[in-house]
């Protein structure tokens, strides 16, 4: 796509240049057969003088300047010819007094051209309804009318074309924002065109005239400088305020981040993604753009008030957990309507779980009576969360994510949306790439998005405890046997199989193995095992970050119940096996990551709770033996 719009503004400017060439080379011919008057002269050196005389429309790369009126002038009083010269010539004069980057040889073309067209077809008009071009106020104002009109109305579009390609915006929106307001300068300077004209036509062509003329350009300059001066302050504090709001939002994206666990690389590509796809489905509202890009950042804001235990839960949330994870979106969206947002964020932040059909949350919204903010953030955060890797799953490649996307189209996605996001998701994954937004691994996120509430009462039954007290009888039995049995064990494979003989009889462990921080590399290294498959897992290595025993080196942080190809897919050099959990603890000695222990089982629901605080007891009590030995330590 970026392709074909480059494409289309070669041809764009190509078409406005060669426009511009043919104008003047009419113009050239009939000066040339008809002869030059040499009153002209002066008007060119008025042109070339108040030229520099420009101003800068604030926010958008576009200038203009009071010499407008020597131009109009020259087109009036003389001919279409003289008219299309000059401002060609003016436009040639505003590209040399650009910086030296911004000068090209396109853009010089381009600049001469735009104004030399819009010129040569208003005077046409003007002397078409006006053939004796003897100018009277009171016969000629439709005349002056539909040359200003046309004057205006050609040159400021066309450069609005320019600009539009430049910046990839809507033609209509960039003419409407940056060039409408451009009317007055060229109603005035018809205006001051026509007083002058009328002065030299009845008084003959004298310098003195022109003298008496000069100051009017110059009182309408000085107060388009006031008013855009005025405008430029208030865009700069407008600025200021906006970049308050950002900070505003990025501390509590940050917040969102340390609870949730969600990488910052995840969120700024959702931010990323979703303002190119608004641009794609064609929002033109630069107010809906701000609040698409903020909300990014902060739809999961109400997931603060979440208990931690069910938004890092990494098994399938029951029912009733999932009622509860479901008022995050209200809640964020009733924490963010206290800020005073400039743009609809807050409509984005309570609907983003809204699907297509009526079924989602938390008003049942649905089609188009979802905000279209709304529905363009579910797109894309499903697409990111999809194709990223979670404790619970390995990332998905991103033709079984636009699948997906595909099959909940119409049902929880809006159709248009979900076509135009899988129109430009080449181009995404380009660009992410050139960032290197997607260099590494990811960081795991323990959190699973539930997608099908129902299943949740679907879920395999653990094996409860008949009370806490149970539980905590039978950890501090473990805890009391595994401490006895290894108080003055050094040896690492040792240490692993007393482990996983005292986890035997109390949870469904296949395998354990203890990873060793390996400074030197940033990396685990598997220094000893114990289980049936000890041979293939000795040795294993991975970074720090890498893997869901990665993530836990280094943030950590307990992952319970993960995806056990996470960490061993690849790795095993042919064995057959693989546990479909695993558990991993980090082994801590005060501020130093010991390394970690890796609990894998062969059973899909993992570890119940009860026996994950078995694992805890036995990750604290390996802690305590390596913080004395050097067993595991290189």
């Amino acid at each position: 796509m970026q392709n074909t719009r480059a494409a289309a503004r070669r041809l764009y400017v190509g078409a406005v240049v060669a426009a511009g060439a043919l104008a003047l080379g009419v113009s050239a011919w009939s000066l040339t057969t008809h002869g030059v008057d040499p009153f002209w002269a002066i008007f060119i050196g008025l042109t070339v003088v108040t030229s520099s005389a420009t101003l800068a429309i604030p926010g958008a790369p576009i200038t203009f300047s009071i010499s407008d009126t020597f131009i109009i002038a020259s087109g009036l009083l003389f001919d279409p010819a003289a008219g299309a010269v000059t401002a060609a010539l003016d436009g040639l004069m505003q590209t040399l007094r650009m910086s030296r980057g911004a000068r090209t040889v396109e853009r010089a073309l381009f600049n001469a051209a735009a104004p030399a067209v819009a010129m040569w077809l208003a005077t046409t008009l003007f002397f078409g309804l006006a053939p004796d071009g003897q100018l009277v106020l009171r016969t000629h104002a439709l005349p002056l009318i539909v040359f200003a009109t046309t004057y205006f109305a050609v040159n400021t579009y066309l450069v609005a074309g320019a600009v539009a390609f430049d910046g990839n915006q809507n033609l209509w929106t960039t003419w409407r924002s940056h060039f409408l307001g451009l009317w007055p300068n060229y109603v005035g300077g018809t205006t001051m065109a026509a007083l002058l004209l009328l002065f030299l036509r009845s008084d003959g062509l004298n310098l003195t005239i022109v003298a008496l003329a000069l100051p009017f350009p110059l009182i309408l300059y000085f107060a388009f400088k006031h008013a855009v001066g005025r405008i430029d302050d208030r865009l700069k504090h407008l600025g200021e305020i906006n970049r308050q709001y950002l900070a505003t939002i990025e501390t509590l994206a940050q917040a969102i981040d340390a609870k949730d666990q969600v990488t910052h690389g995840h969120i700024r590509r959702v931010q990323r993604h979703a303002v190119r796809l608004a641009r794609e489905v064609g929002v033109e509202d630069e107010a809906v753009i701000r609040a698409v890009e903020a909300a990014s950042l902060l739809h999961d804001t109400g997931k603060l008030a979440i208990p931690e235990h069910i938004l890092n839960k990494p098994g399938r949330l029951t029912a009733a957990e999932f009622e509860i994870m479901k008022g995050h979106a209200r809640i964020g969206a009733d924490i963010l309507s206290t800020v005073d947002f400039p743009y609809p964020v807050v409509p984005i932040v309570r609907h983003h779980h809204e699907n297509w059909d009526g079924t989602g949350y938390p008003d049942g919204l649905r089609g188009e009576a979802i905000p279209l903010g709304a529905r363009i953030l579910s797109v894309v955060d499903c697409y990111d969360a999809l194709t990223s890797d979670r404790p619970y799953r390995p990332a998905m490649s991103d033709a079984e994510a636009l699948k997906i996307l595909r099959d909940r189209r119409g049902s929880m996605y809006d159709p248009g949306v979900v076509d135009a996001f899988a129109g430009i998701q080449p181009e995404l994954v380009r660009e992410d790439s050139e960032d290197g937004a997607d260099q590494g691994p990811a960081p795991l996120a323990p959190r699973r998005p539930v997608e099908d509430p129902q299943a949740a009462t679907r879920q395999i039954e653990r094996p409860q405890a008949t009370s806490e007290a149970d539980d905590l009888d039978a950890a501090l039995l473990v805890a009391s046997r595994l401490g006895r049995d290894t108080a003055r064990e050094t040896d690492g494979t040792r240490l692993a199989d007393a482990v996983l003989h005292h986890f035997s009889g109390a949870m469904p462990a296949s395998a354990i193995v203890i990873y060793a921080s390996e400074g030197s590399t940033d990396s685990l290294v598997a220094r000893s095992a114990a289980g049936p498959h000890r041979r293939s897992l000795c040795g294993l290595r991975m970074r720090l970050g890498e893997g869901v025993s990665g993530w836990v080196a280094a943030n950590r942080r307990v992952i319970a119940n993960a995806d056990a190809r996470l960490d061993l897919q690849g790795r095993l050099n042919g064995e057959t096996w693989m546990p479909i959990r695993v558990t991993a603890l980090p082994l801590l000695a005060g501020e130093e990551t010991l390394g970690v222990l890796a609990v894998y089982c062969d059973r899909a629901e993992g570890f119940s709770d009860a026996e994950l605080r078995l694992a805890r007891v036995a990750a604290e009590t390996v802690a305590l033996r390596l913080a004395d030995s050097s067993a595991l330590r290189s």
